[in-house]
């Protein structure tokens, strides 16, 4: 009981973050506006080297689906203000009788958008799911500058309206993502448990560990322009653990703290939970989640399903995407969402 609670307050103090930075909300079942659909676009990707024929490759549709697919485009408002319109993509197979099915959310890396994502949604649309993308704050159709917790509320209002709608088992929501989007996932899983089943790839990491181990290089240089930033307040000739602590505290308080994936990481528990890392990836060392893995380990003992949690460390592998790990994420998602 005592577990329960405190997992109540942690998520309470996280959405209470979550909204003390937000503008002015609208209610999020506000009529949509609905988009035409999008070219397919190989976007500009920096945020982490992946190999582009793999994600064609694997997952693939079985079955040629174009004309007996069913695609929506359409903005969905979360706030006011022009980054308050979520852009989401969803893809289903066309049905002549109406069925409940399980969904899947898609959450992209940095510098990538919902469009690159679209192989694995029609290969998930073709095994019967409703796969869902969207377009993180600063992404896409939403390009500018970086962001972190903003994307979080996205995907709590992206659940509010995926559960109106009669299509989806309400109780089947699963979600993934790599890289950036690995972490949203996490943490939406975290503070929302209508994500049912979760899959963060390359994603969970330690941030306070990287700070009090000298760790965070890897991790800034993703995103540098933010740090020489602060570095230039600070009145820093070089960005140091000082200068890090100050951006993440900035841009999502208690990143490296109270919300770190040693406390919200177990939170998950006992919903599935399968945390995908390259065994030499420098911005989330393994070193850095040991703690985490042996807390959630420990939580999903305590709820007697500790077949419901894994953890899978790819060898040789760092920052990077393979089609061994999409495998791994598609036969979770299936073993616990398919019926």
């Amino acid at each position: 009981m005592e577990s329960i609670e405190s997992a109540a307050n942690l998520r309470s103090q996280f959405h209470e973050v979550l909204r003390s930075r937000r503008s002015p909300i609208v209610p999020t079942l506000r009529a949509l506006q609905t988009l035409s659909a999008k070219p397919v676009e190989e976007p500009l990707y920096q945020g982490i080297p992946v190999d582009f024929e793999v994600m064609r490759s694997y997952p693939k549709a079985r079955i040629n689906v174009k004309e007996q697919l069913n695609e929506e485009n359409f903005y969905l408002p979360t706030e006011e203000g022009e980054q308050g319109l979520l852009p989401v993509l969803i893809l289903s197979m066309k049905e002549s009788t109406q069925s409940k099915r399980p969904a899947v959310v898609f959450v992209h890396p940095t510098n990538a958008n919902k469009e690159w994502l679209r192989p694995s949604l029609e290969d998930y649309a073709s095994r019967g799911y409703i796969a869902i993308a969207i377009d993180s704050r600063y992404h896409g159709e939403r390009a500018k500058t970086p962001t972190a917790y903003q994307d979080v509320w996205d995907l709590l209002k992206l659940a509010d309206y995926l559960t109106t709608r009669d299509d989806i088992d309400h109780s089947k929501i699963g979600i993934t993502g790599n890289s950036l989007g690995g972490m949203h996932a996490w943490f939406v899983a975290f503070v929302d448990t209508r994500y049912s089943v979760v899959v963060p790839v390359i994603a969970v990491q330690g941030f306070r560990w990287a700070i009090d181990n000298d760790q965070w290089h890897a991790r800034v240089d993703s995103i540098k322009p933010v740090f020489e930033e602060a570095r230039i307040d600070l009145g820093k000739e070089a960005i140091d653990k000082e200068v890090v602590e100050k951006v993440w505290n900035r841009i999502a308080p208690g990143l490296a703290s109270e919300f770190d994936s040693p406390y919200t990481v177990p939170v998950i528990a006992p919903r599935p939970l399968l945390i995908i890392n390259g065994q030499d990836d420098p911005r989330c060392p393994i070193e850095g989640i040991d703690v985490t893995i042996s807390k959630t380990q420990k939580a999903f003992e305590d709820a007697q399903c500790l077949n419901h949690f894994k953890v899978i460390v790819e060898p040789g592998i760092g920052h990077d995407v393979t089609s061994s790990m999409l495998k791994d994420v598609s036969d979770w998602l299936d073993k616990f969402l398919k019926p």
